[in-house]
């Protein structure tokens, strides 16, 4: 199975990846986490995307391809993978798709899971961290035993969650028609307990699901 997980922040892309991974035997491949090992271990690529990243600027498209391209040679990858939080943009959509066809590989789908702007914000704004346990609540959802001593997490404000979602809107958004034209677009709606959203998720996925 190869996939790819996209959809804006807060919807549950990393909790629902972790689940399908587990379901279908593949590794979930982040560039986050290649970037820091190529880096760590001081690769050519690592390198190169040192220079970037230490000056706090975007690592290119190239650079990023390039490992992407050494992951999915390795043998983990050989019967699928899931891709969670890339691609980012139509650009890197389009590289993505020329490194598949240079190693002989397809997508059987791209997952989006959608939730409305108002419930992410609520859901993401709503966090609190226990300064004591480390435990993560929701005001509203999961609230805290009386008398924790809450901090909420700086990007969780609603001002940075609404900037976040109009870069999403800017910038990823666009990958729902450019996959939807291919005909490899699954929608899934992602309000609903984990467990819900799980079942949606797979059933979209399926083989009778295409």
């Amino acid at each position: 199975m190869r996939l790819i997980l996209i959809g804006p922040p807060g919807a549950g892309k990393g909790t629902q990846a972790k689940v399908v991974v587990e379901q279908f035997g593949i590794p979930q491949i982040s560039t986050g986490d290649m970037l820091r090992e190529h880096k760590a271990k001081g690769t050519a690529l690592g390198t190169k995307a040192a220079e970037y990243m230490n000056r706090g600027a975007l690592v290119p498209d190239e650079v990023v391809i390039g490992m992407v391209e050494e992951r999915l040679k390795l043998d983990d990858a050989r019967n699928g993978f899931l891709f969670d939080g890339f691609p980012r943009t139509v650009a890197q959509a389009e590289a993505l798709d020329a490194t598949l066809a240079r190693l002989g590989l397809e997508l059987d789908g791209v997952v989006l899971i959608e939730v409305a702007d108002e419930l992410l914000v609520e859901r993401i704004c709503g966090r609190r961290t226990d300064k004591a346990t480390g435990q993560i609540y929701h005001l509203k959802y999961n609230p805290p035993p009386p008398g924790a001593e809450l901090v909420q997490r700086a990007d969780d404000k609603e001002e940075v969650v609404k900037e976040r979602l109009v870069a999403y809107h800017a910038q990823t958004a666009p990958l729902v028609p450019y996959y939807e034209a291919r005909g490899i677009l699954r929608r899934v709606d992602g309000v609903g307990d984990l467990a819900q959203v799980t079942a949606r998720l797979v059933a979209a996925v399926s083989p009778k699901a295409k």
